[in-house]
């Protein structure tokens, strides 16, 4: 993939890098990521391709569903330090009271721990980290829809 979310993304800096997974619920955590996913994917569309909103939306929600989310996280697995490992599951087997529409349980799960290591990177201001899993989320979506 030739374009990427680059230096031009800017997120609000939180001010703690020695942030205690465990001070958060994994539910908070995906809450957080949730919006920090959507966020990076929507910018990664306005910055990089010129369309209209509707087709923003159709592309973003496609990548950011639950669905999409739980392939990739198979895809990623192998790549995941020993800490984020630890909060994928810890999200992953939270007991959340609601769930897709168009996921099974197991995939809604997965979804949810990936929500829950974004949520984790950006309060840890791993802002590269979130950056590459983010890119290689798009470029896995283009590659099979392109």
């Amino acid at each position: 993939m030739e374009k990427s979310l680059g230096e031009d993304l800017i997120l609000p800096q939180v001010e703690n890098e020695n942030v205690n997974a465990y001070q958060y619920s994994p539910l908070s955590l995906a809450y957080l990521g949730d919006s920090v996913m959507d966020l990076m994917v929507k910018s990664y569309f306005v910055v990089n391709v010129n369309k209209q909103t509707y087709k923003y939306h159709k592309d973003v929600t496609h990548i950011v569903n639950a669905v999409n989310q739980s392939a990739f996280v198979d895809s990623i697995m192998d790549e995941l330090k020993e800490d984020e490992l630890d909060i994928y599951k810890r999200g992953r087997n939270a007991n959340a009271h609601s769930k897709a529409k168009n996921a099974t349980r197991s995939e809604y799960r997965k979804a949810t721990g990936l929500e829950a290591l974004y949520g984790y990177l950006y309060l840890k201001n791993e802002l590269d980290r979130l950056k590459y899993f983010t890119d290689k989320m798009i470029e896995d979506y283009l590659d099979k829809n392109n």
